[in-house]
């Protein structure tokens, strides 16, 4: 396991990024993309909550100057349609996913994945094991014995999280996601989360933290297929996150024999955010040494 401190800076070329949109199932879902769009295997990253594909701008650059990357945004999030009626539950996202993929022709995946993105990618990925080159697990990943955290609580409570939600202004949306960053988020990037918290995104929150009832038991159906498949793992962790604990990380190794942990002693919940550096420095080499490999 390696801790570190300090940053270490990434030399690799960033490649433009595009923007492009899906249709799948009439939901909507535009996404960034860099490197060579005609490739079938890509480093694919998925956001959580709250989250987008923007939260990955800075790094599908980076992973386009040598492979094709592509980041979307999930229903109910970001610029994505919001619409009442879809399935907002775990396997309602992985179904999504794979329609994003197939539809830009992405046969094999290097999973980049974060918060809610974790449960949606590693369903996914137990779905199509053959698909599967690498894994990326950043504050997340199978997590045996895991409890929901307060805000999670809160939404889970029918009228009080609908009442949270309706109440919540910039500031107190503000005030909430600084005060557990250490290190703090960048301003534009949390106005932009704010900006698409829409009724959408909030209606989503809610429907989907209520459809997963005990996320630790994710790791009983996904843990022996993952230990049985030994894909190449990394693994970041911000190590003050307050909704996913640090004691988390080493765990996957449980689940990933060859992870390699990283773990960010002044990061917390976005540390792809908070110390951008830092995650380049751990990620790049190691998905270069995949892709070349």
């Amino acid at each position: 396991m390696d801790v570190v401190m300090s940053m270490r800076r990434s030399t690799t070329n960033t490649a433009e990024v595009t923007r492009g949109a899906v249709t799948y199932q009439g939901i909507r879902s535009p996404y960034l993309e860099s490197g060579d769009r005609h490739s079938a295997e890509a480093v694919v990253f998925v956001h959580g909550n709250p989250g987008s594909s923007e939260d990955w701008r800075d790094l599908v650059g980076r992973a386009g100057g040598f492979a094709r990357a592509v980041a979307p945004d999930m229903p109910g999030f970001g610029q994505a349609d919001k619409p009442k009626d879809f399935d907002y539950t775990v396997e309602g996202y992985a179904h999504h996913l794979d329609g994003i993929l197939n539809h830009l022709r992405v046969r094999r995946a290097h999973l980049v994945l974060h918060d809610f993105g974790g449960p949606w990618g590693l369903t996914w990925a137990a779905q199509h094991p053959e698909r599967l080159c690498s894994v990326t697990l950043i504050n997340i990943g199978i997590m045996p014995g895991y409890r929901w955290h307060s805000l999670a609580r809160i939404w889970r409570t029918p009228l009080l999280g609908e009442l949270f939600q309706a109440t919540t202004t910039r500031f107190g949306f503000g005030f909430l996601i600084q005060r557990t960053n250490p290190r703090g988020l960048p301003k534009a990037m949390v106005d932009r989360m704010y900006r698409d918290m829409d009724w959408g995104t909030k209606r989503a929150v809610l429907r989907l933290y209520r459809a997963t009832d005990n996320p630790g038991q994710m790791a009983e159906a996904l843990g022996a297929l993952f230990r049985q498949l030994d894909v190449p793992a990394l693994v970041i962790w911000g190590a003050a996150d307050p909704y996913v604990p640090v004691r988390f990380a080493e765990r996957q190794q449980e689940f990933f024999p060859r992870a390699r942990i990283v773990i960010l002693e002044q990061s917390g919940h976005w540390p792809f955010a908070d110390d951008p550096e830092a995650v380049a420095g751990a990620l790049i080499p190691f998905l270069q040494k995949q892709l070349r490999g």
